[in-house]
């Protein structure tokens, strides 16, 4: 953390608009969905990581109150309360209340910062029913309450622990947000993350809304490496230690934490800039690959193994590497304002120089290590050749290349892949009432057909030979796993599997998600994928034209509905056993009709999470997964599960 410097009023600039966030919320946090929400509960967390990346703060506390309000304490110098020179409000309230107004602006107040979303705290204050304030400072509790468009006066009191912090405590307005309840799997996951990019920050999540109170606490001491280690808790790693390397030069600190896996095409590297997670990577994590590639060259030539005229790719030294990379910089400059990816020009040069040096201080007192990277990047050279060699002698290359599509899929006759969806059908039975019940101006129909291979245990090649799989490929235009590729690309931007209703179909839904996960997770990042909800039940209540027909997705919902309808009160059940059962007008009303369906978004909120739990599920290794069912049967609603 960096060294501790002044943090006055004078420090704070104001940019005006209170009003303006609410007539406009979305222009601010995205959206008011409960993302949007959510941004609120990271805009005051993001604060108090400020102050713990200057060097303040030591702790943070979030708690979920029972009011619906969301508290956030840290023990950092506390928000000054003085006149503020410009607003003449106490800075408190000028922070609070001011869109922009905040330390991380202008110079001197924080000299690198997350949180830096251009409107600060006060986009909190005007989103919230209320707000409540309370600093410890100089001796004294300051404290302040906020609602819209006005504010009650500063209090003062003699404070006789003599600690400092800051405790915000706000309650999101249901007029503004679709839902005002906070998810504390969302919050437990960036809060985790952000305990891994600070290391020895302690960060606590406490939820009181309900009797079961739930807390759950982060302290990291290896920080990033930690992060690594906790990713490949279930793969079989090539070497036991994490390798971590850490360096600042012109006001930028350098971290990254690398371990390599055992019999995985897959590489996973997750950056982040400021503590900012940059999905679509940028020129921080360009000087990574740049350091590691042409250090790990030389090395092994100098080594010995390998020729003067040979190179292995970097894409070969990557297979199977778990990484994280992390930069802090002051004023870093992102790729819009979604902040998906670094673009600081200077930041290449920086990383690329210091990863060099670490990694070849590393390797040279750590050459038995340097030999199994080698030996790894050397087998996945050969691999890469062999499958290359086995795809042209097949023509399978050409096919992936050519514009051909596979005789099961029924095409859409729009073009146009953003208005264009496409639904992975299990069987030619369901697949033909598929096609029958379609709206075939925009949807498409693909017929899987045969065994769908796990993608967490084979390599591209047994893919590529996997005719389900396989289909999949030449239909979506994914091309093949080395390739370069574009997700804008694809020749449909939603991707939707529809299985049955039933434990097979889920598990046909699962295999298709890793396959996804592991060959393109560029599509499911991009929003592409998604699950078809088709119904397990109809119920018809009645007879004739007059009958009330309705539709349920699983035994719970069939029995809540039926315990409602009068004693004596006669009706018609009927169990899909699959979707091969459905007429292909039912299928379109359930489950096709844009209009009445249900489609659930596969996204992935925790990088990390998704990578283990992955890896835990579908891997090899048995041990992980066996504790993992043993630990969470308790949370499994029986009433759910399908017992036919």
């Amino acid at each position: 953390m960096t060294q501790p410097q002044e943090y006055t009023s004078a420090q704070i600039d104001i940019l005006e608009g209170l009003d303006h966030i609410r007539m406009r919320p979305a222009m601010y946090i995205g959206s008011t969905d409960i993302g949007g929400l959510h941004h609120l509960a990271w805009e005051i967390i993001d604060n108090s990581v400020d102050e713990a990346l200057a060097g303040y703060c030591h702790n943070i506390e979030i708690s979920l109150n029972k009011d619906g309000s969301l508290c956030v304490t840290d023990d950092g110098r506390g928000i000054p309360v003085d006149t503020h020179p410009k607003s003449g409000l106490s800075t408190l309230a000028t922070v609070l209340t001011t869109p922009g107004a905040g330390g991380k602006f202008g110079s001197g107040g924080y000299k690198v910062t997350g949180g830096l979303h251009g409107v600060g705290a006060s986009v909190v204050t005007a989103l919230s029913v209320w707000l409540k304030a309370v600093v410890w400072r100089n001796g004294h509790e300051y404290s302040q309450d906020f609602q819209v468009k006005q504010f009650g006066p500063l209090r003062s009191r003699p404070d006789t622990t003599k600690h400092s912090g800051t405790s915000i405590t706000f309650l999101p307005d249901a007029e503004i947000f679709e839902t005002v309840k906070f998810d504390f799997d969302t919050l437990r996951s960036r809060i985790r993350e952000l305990a891994f990019l600070n290391a020895q920050l302690r960060l606590t999540l406490a939820d009181h809304r309900s009797k079961e109170q739930t807390q759950v606490e982060f302290y990291f001491e290896g920080g990033i490496s930690e992060y690594v280690r906790y990713m490949n808790a279930s793969k079989e790693v090539l070497h036991p230690e994490v390798l971590f390397f850490e360096g600042e030069r012109e006001g930028m600190v350098v971290e990254c934490a690398l371990q390599w896996v055992k019999d995985s095409e897959n590489e996973t590297i997750l950056s982040f800039a400021n503590n900012i997670r940059t999905t679509d990577g940028g020129v921080h994590v360009e000087g990574f690959k740049s350091a590691l590639t042409r250090t790990i060259n030389t090395l092994a030539r100098k080594a010995g193994k390998l020729k003067e005229a040979e190179r292995l790719q970097g894409e070969h030294i990557r297979e199977g590497l778990t990484a994280v990379i992390s930069v802090k910089l002051i004023e870093p400059q992102f790729e819009a304002q979604t902040k998906c990816r670094l673009n600081s020009l200077a930041v290449k040069a920086v990383v690329e120089s210091t990863l060099s040096e670490r990694i070849q201080e590393f390797f040279d007192f750590h050459p038995q290590i340097l030999a199994q990277v080698v030996e790894n990047a050397l087998k996945s050279m050969r691999a890469d050749e062999e499958a290359r060699k086995a795809r042209e002698k097949v023509r399978r290359k050409s096919v992936l290349e050519s514009t051909t599509l596979p005789g099961k899929l029924a095409d859409c006759q729009n073009r146009d892949p953003a208005e264009s969806e496409i639904f992975l059908v299990e069987g030619d039975s369901a697949a033909g009432s598929a096609k029958m019940g379609r709206d075939r101006r925009f949807q498409a129909i693909l017929a899987l057909r045969g065994k769908i291979l796990n993608a967490e245990r084979v390599g591209s090649e047994q893919l590529y030979e996997n005719q389900a799989l396989f289909t999949i490929i030449a239909a979506l235009g994914l091309r093949s796993r080395r390739e370069a590729w574009d997700p804008a690309s694809l020749r449909y931007h939603r991707i939707v599997i529809l299985t049955d209703a039933d434990v097979d179909g889920s598990h046909i839904s699962v295999l298709l998600l890793t396959f996804f996960y592991r060959y393109r997770p560029e599509i499911i990042d991009a929003g592409y994928v998604y699950l078809a909800m088709p119904p397990l039940y109809k119920l018809s209540i009645g007879s004739g034209k007059n009958a009330s027909v309705q539709y349920f997705q699983s035994d719970f919902a069939l029995q809540t509905h039926l315990a409602t309808l009068r004693e004596g009160q006669k009706y018609e059940l009927q169990r899909f056993k699959g979707l091969g059962e459905m007429q292909a007008e039912q299928l379109w009303n359930t489950t096709l009709n844009p209009a009445t369906r249900t489609l659930k978004q596969v996204t992935i909120d925790d990088a990390a999470e998704a990578e283990q739990i992955v890896s835990m599920l579908m891997g090899d290794v048995v041990a992980p997964r066996r504790d993992w069912i043993t630990q969470n049967a308790h949370l499994v609603d029986w009433r759910m599960v399908d017992a036919h």
